[in-house]
């Protein structure tokens, strides 16, 4: 009965499968999840946060392009998709051959004195890890061409994408608190070289990845 008076909503079922679909998107491992694990374990709690706060934010640049329209002009042109998905591959590999040939120190305490890292420049990576993933505009563009449709209202466009922005900022969130905990931080602490190279190592694959995504 319930889903029955849902199903009479308006753009009802449209909200509730982009609604669930962005869950699922949040919590996938990808790149995001990798470099927000990066600056919480390696830096601090709070160089989580601000990179899930910049994650979140940089969802609002596709959101934007999509509303625009100009999401199936980046996804139709060989020259623009090429430009961001290498500026994404690059600056992946880049930041995991950083965290790759780091060098660990012998203490946690050590290591949140001698290595620093800004909220400023934790939104940051969050930010440009996200807005250069070509997969994410490879997202988009599905979302705003196949489930989207030329009636459904810029407010509710909008609302779509305060849900996938939410979701992504909510995960990122919790994995950020907790990766930190101080239980956990004690075994990073034990482990820090491997990690990195771990971490470092995966982002470099994701890097790889990223440059070898088509826009077919």
């Amino acid at each position: 009965m319930i889903f029955e008076l849902f199903a009479t909503i308006p753009y009802a079922t449209e909200l509730l499968t982009i609604s669930v679909i962005a869950i699922f998107m949040a919590i996938s491992p990808g790149a995001d999840f990798v470099m927000v694990t990066r600056n919480s374990i390696f830096y601090s709690r709070s160089a989580g946060l601000y990179s899930a706060l910049g994650v979140s934010t940089a969802i609002w640049i596709h959101v934007a392009y999509s509303i625009a329209g100009l999401a199936i002009i980046i996804s139709n042109s060989i020259i623009l998709f090429s430009i961001i998905k290498y500026m994404g591959a690059a600056y992946l590999i880049y930041i995991g051959w950083k965290t790759f040939t780091s060098k660990s120190l012998m203490n946690l305490d050590e290591a949140l004195e001698k290595q620093s890292l800004s909220n400023t420049q934790a939104f940051k990576i969050g930010f440009i890890t996200n807005v250069l993933n070509p997969k994410t505009t490879i997202f988009f563009l599905s979302i705003f061409t196949q489930l989207v449709t030329l009636e459904t209202p810029l407010w509710l466009q909008l609302v779509y994408g305060v849900i996938i922005s939410f979701a992504h900022l909510a995960w990122f969130v919790v994995v950020s608190f907790c990766l930190t905990h101080p239980v956990l931080l004690k075994k990073f602490q034990n482990s820090k070289s491997t990690i990195e190279k771990v971490v470092g190592s995966v982002l470099i694959a994701f890097g790889l990845k990223v440059a070898l995504v088509s826009n077919d």
